[in-house]
């Protein structure tokens, strides 16, 4: 059995290189969106949008499965194309939101599937009930900014809820209880 002195045991450990711990990078508001879509009534595809949120990363490119991700916006920042849609999801019949009401996703695992996609789990949080989902993510690039000058990411993702999952699956099945969910973000290293 070899035994190493604990003196020559401390100065490796100080010798060793240092590993790099994930870096935190904000949401860029203006380059980040959530869409959504759902079945309406078997005639068309009907879309909505979240845009203009903010959010962190942790992100640790060397070590993926180490980054994490959380956000949060209120649900009034929906955007649906059409005023009285929008009326509509925020009355009792969905929402009825308040001022307060938000929506928020906190990464709880990350499984790196590929050189450049992973499953992140988290914990949803929409009309007042958690529940995890999984989101498929891919990194989209990331290096400094051509005009910021700084370290940039971007990435997407996709993943589909259940509307009654949430206590929003009014009119199901005839609108559809699948809601298919895109996401595409900007993130920039924070000062």
């Amino acid at each position: 059995m070899i035994r190493i002195a604990p003196l020559a045991l401390a100065a490796a450990l100080i010798a060793a290189p240092a590993f790099a711990a994930p870096e935190k990078y904000t949401l860029d508001p203006s380059h980040s969106q959530i869409l959504f879509s759902y079945n309406h009534l078997g005639y068309s595809t009907t879309w909505g949008l979240f845009s203009g949120f903010n959010g962190e990363i942790q992100f640790d490119q060397e070590k993926p499965a180490e980054s994490s991700v959380q956000v949060a916006f209120p649900v009034k920042t929906m955007m649906t194309g059409w005023q009285a849609r929008f009326d509509h999801f925020m009355s009792k019949d969905f929402f009825d939101a308040g001022d307060d009401e938000e929506v928020s996703f906190k990464s709880t695992a990350i499984e790196v599937t590929g050189e450049k996609t992973a499953k992140i789990t988290g914990d949803l949080t929409l009309n007042g009930v958690t529940k995890p989902v999984v989101l498929d993510a891919a990194l989209t690039q990331a290096g400094e900014h051509p005009m910021e000058k700084k370290p940039w990411a971007g990435f997407t993702g996709k993943t589909q809820i259940l509307r009654s999952d949430y206590g929003l699956g009014q009119f199901a099945p005839y609108i559809s209880d699948e809601v298919e969910v895109q996401i595409s973000i900007e993130a920039m290293k924070a000062e």
